[in-house]
């Protein structure tokens, strides 16, 4: 191709192995890949024993043990000189002051309470600072967990837990009671997975790990886990896990599950509760992540609780981390179900959203950002009405019929310009590389289901950043080609390209860019629609669906075919004419989806302005996504001028072959 085409090659390569790592198991990856997890894990894992074990060492203010408090200062300071030493990063401040709080905490001999709560909150602070993974894959498996736990562990903590096997009787330190629910209430099930991997130094606790594979450890854990409850306190914590969806808003997922701590959840809901709830979850983790919709309202509304709470104590960083979760975690995985109930409410809840997390950027009054809250909490009472009951087979019908239609547009006239241009100028032996591109983009959809459907829950985040980052790069690529094709189309210029520039410019590199734009156009289409179906599929009506997914596929067929038709009989110039225009145009649209996108996965700030939606167009409410889209209209119009600089104005061929 073109200079312009031929300089994005590299840039597509990269692309297409970003955007197809995206959709097999897409990550956060800014500057993840610089954490040092095993790092991250060891810090953590301090932090946990001096919440577990401080109460051993310091009791009404005095020393209770020497050796154990000398211990416990040593992790103290060995906890805050790890957290000095992690790479920079956005709160790293922030935690290595809460960190010198907790080791002030210890020195001053501060009551045990105080200290739990302290390293409980840098311990969660620096997994939100530092993510690493801390989740099985799935619920463990607590019959596979008791026989392993049997075979390993009985033998010194005993059979029910109570540290009595006849090798921990001679053990000194002696084993832990799993029994023991004082220490049990402090602990998370994350850290006991760590102890089963890592052991226990200056123990005779040795670790299982590569001995046991991870899902056997969490198994193990997870059964450990249980010895402090009785078969009534899970009795009642099952009542009330099931009566209340706000408590399941808590807890959405396994990850949710295994670092929430007995203690700091009974100061929310009251220490009974608290024990019961725990005690059921733990010893029946498959519960977690049921009841979707309702759950992830009852979460949204929780995390903005949380977060106008936090604004109005005067820390508007946690306002904005909160909000944000509220949309993702909560309110996100229920949208595909809304956009198939009510598309115009969904639109209203996500603006909301935006005016909500601007106003906290914007250190806005107190009062206005509580106003906000209430405007959302309304919105989410019409969201659980109408997610309410069973969905009508029609509407299902539609939803499914449009959401394809809507989505296929974009790709196929990306993919249609391309197979027209190639048939154009006679290169039909490239076609096979832009057909590849897109087959593949269907496959990478297909796995992207197989993997949201069956091994992982594709959260609100790397849906966003996905949908961003493929955004974006289509729009760049998108841009090129329109300033490009429109220069050909000039006065003659496709002429001279044709008879001097196509033979040396369809290389391998540009077939192959080709490719990339196919695939990652059409895939990022792909990825919300599989995403948005999987969502309509948990409300039932299946056939309703099925039907709208072949009656999209019918219509998608026949407007292909149209458009190929028309393509063969316009002249070339004027079809380089008009697939620049309509190039162009789908690169600003694409422009404001791409930042869209990115701002709701909160990598760029939210600064809500007044205006219309417009989702089809990429025009929505927000300073970034409108400023992105000015900014590729600029680029565009200016190219385009550039183009006819010093060019005669001759009129079009009428006819090229």
């Amino acid at each position: 191709m073109s200079q312009i085409s031929e300089s994005l090659v590299k840039i597509a390569r990269a692309a297409v192995v970003l955007t197809a790592l995206l959709g097999v198991g897409p990550v956060l990856a800014a500057d993840a890949a610089a954490t040092p997890d095993a790092e991250v894990r060891q810090i953590w894992k301090l932090l946990d024993y001096l919440a577990v074990d401080y109460s051993g060492a310091v009791k009404d203010g005095a020393v209770a043990s020497d050796s154990e408090y000398a211990e416990m200062k040593e992790f103290a300071n060995t906890a805050l000189a790890r957290l000095t030493d992690l790479p920079p990063r956005d709160g790293q401040r922030a935690l290595v002051g809460q960190g010198a709080q907790l080791q002030a905490a210890i020195t001053s001999l501060t009551a045990p309470p105080e200290v739990a709560r302290l390293a409980h909150s840098v311990a969660d602070m620096l997994l939100a600072t530092y993510p690493v993974p801390i989740a099985p894959r799935s619920a463990p498996d607590l019959a596979r967990g008791a026989a392993l736990y049997a075979e390993k562990c009985a033998g010194c903590h005993g059979l029910t837990g109570n540290a009595d096997g006849e090798t921990g009787k001679l053990l000194d330190p002696p084993p832990i009671a799993f029994t023991d629910h004082e220490r049990a209430r402090q602990r998370s099930l994350f850290s006991l997975f760590e102890v089963v991997s890592q052991g226990l130094a200056d123990t005779a606790m040795a670790g299982f790990q590569p001995e046991l594979s991870e899902d056997e450890r969490w198994a193990v854990a997870f059964q450990a886990s249980t010895y402090s409850a009785t078969p009534e306190l899970r009795t009642a914590g099952e009542a009330l896990w099931k009566a209340d969806a706000t408590l399941r808003g808590r807890i959405p997922t396994i990850e949710v599950l295994v670092r929430t701590i007995e203690s700091g959840l009974a100061a929310d809901i009251g220490d009974d509760k608290a024990r019961a709830v725990m005690a059921y979850l733990r010893a029946n983790p498959n519960v977690v992540g049921q009841n979707s919709s309702a759950d992830g309202l009852a979460l949204a509304r929780a995390r903005l609780g949380e977060s106008l709470k936090a604004y109005e104590d005067g820390d508007a960083r946690v306002a904005g981390t909160l909000a944000l979760s509220a949309y993702l975690d909560g309110f996100e995985p229920v949208e595909g179900m809304l956009r198939a109930a009510n598309a115009d409410l969904l639109a209203n809840v996500e603006s909301a959203m935006i005016e909500y997390r601007s106003r906290i950027t914007a250190r806005a009054p107190k009062a206005d950002v509580a106003a906000q809250a209430a405007v959302l909490n309304g919105l989410f009472d019409q969201t659980g009405a109408a997610l309410a009951g069973d969905q009508d087979a029609t509407a299902t019908f539609l939803g499914a019929f449009t959401i394809l239609l809507r989505e296929g547009v974009e790709a196929l006239l990306v993919v249609v310009a391309m197979i027209s241009f190639l048939g154009k100028v006679e290169r039909r032996d490239v076609l096979p590389y832009v057909h590849a591109g897109w087959i593949l983009a269907l496959v990478a959809g297909a796995a992207t289901w197989g993997v949201a459907a069956y091994f992982i829950d594709i959260s609100g985040a790397h849906r966003e950043l996905t949908e961003g980052v493929s955004s974006l790069f289509a729009a760049v690529v998108l841009l090129g080609v329109g300033i490009w094709m429109h220069g050909k189309s000039l006065a003659g210029r496709w002429q001279v390209y044709i008879r001097e520039k196509l033979s040396a410019a369809l290389t391998k590199s540009s077939a192959f860019f080709l490719f990339a734009l196919a695939f990652i156009t059409v895939y990022r289409e792909v990825f919300e629609t599989i995403l948005f179906y999987i969502a309509l599929w948990t409300r039932g009506n299946g056939g309703s669906i099925l039907a709208g997914l072949i009656a999209g596929i019918v219509v998608l067929a026949i407007i292909a075919a149209v458009l190929l038709r028309t393509s063969r009989r316009l002249p070339i110039a004027q079809f380089f004419g008009w697939s620049s225009l309509l190039i162009a145009a789908l690169a600003v649209v694409l422009a404001g989806k791409g930042f869209a996108a990115l701002q709701e996965a909160g990598l760029v700030p939210a600064i809500a302005v007044n205006g219309p939606r417009v989702e089809a167009l990429g025009v929505y409410p927000s300073m970034l996504p409108l400023a992105a889209q000015a900014f590729v209209l600029v680029v565009a119009v200016a190219g385009y001028l550039w183009n006819t600089r010093g060019t005669p104005t001759a009129p079009s061929p009428t006819n090229a072959g």
